[in-house]
């Protein structure tokens, strides 16, 4: 198919507010993580345990320890 032949289909279009929304939420969601791993580094030099920080992000320690331990190290 050439592209002169090429007939828009309005079925094909992407809703403009339905997509920033998206983006918008996605931003949002990749600062919040930024936040968090960001306190949770400060709990753990405040010498707070896996456990603790488990039960604020609403996982157990361990989860919380293997999700985070690394990235706050």
């Amino acid at each position: 198919m050439r592209f002169e032949d090429y007939e828009p289909n309005p079925a094909d279009e992407l809703d403009a507010e339905a997509v920033q929304q998206l983006r918008s939420a996605v931003a949002e969601q990749s600062q919040a993580e930024r936040h968090l791993l960001e306190a949770v580094r400060t709990a753990r030099e405040s010498g707070m345990s896996w456990a603790l920080i488990g039960s604020f992000v609403g996982t157990s320690g361990e989860a919380a320890r293997q999700r985070y331990g690394a990235r706050v190290a």
